[in-house]
């Protein structure tokens, strides 16, 4: 698996194209400040986007998108590699 940064480009969000040989390539957007729902109120937030695509041959859909909505908890909540928090 690859990850590429693309928000160091500016860029908020792209499509990742697999290179020969990988079976997924992750894209990481811009992090920007922009408002958001935290517990009921409208907040500032630092907020990017995540891009996964993947090798159908190799990896189910269903498992690519619990392997991207896990990425997004650990970045949302970094306790998690350490704890069950």
């Amino acid at each position: 698996m690859t990850i590429t940064n693309v928000g160091v480009f500016g860029v908020d969000t792209g499509t990742p194209i697999l290179n020969p040989g990988e079976s997924a390539i992750l894209a990481v957007g811009a992090i920007k400040l922009q408002p958001w729902v935290h517990k009921g109120k409208v907040k500032p937030r630092q907020v990017t986007t995540l891009a996964l695509s993947f090798d159908h041959r190799l990896v189910d859909g269903e498992l690519g998108s619990k392997v991207l909505a896990d990425v997004a908890a650990v970045l949302e909540q970094p306790k998690r590699l350490i704890s069950r928090a």
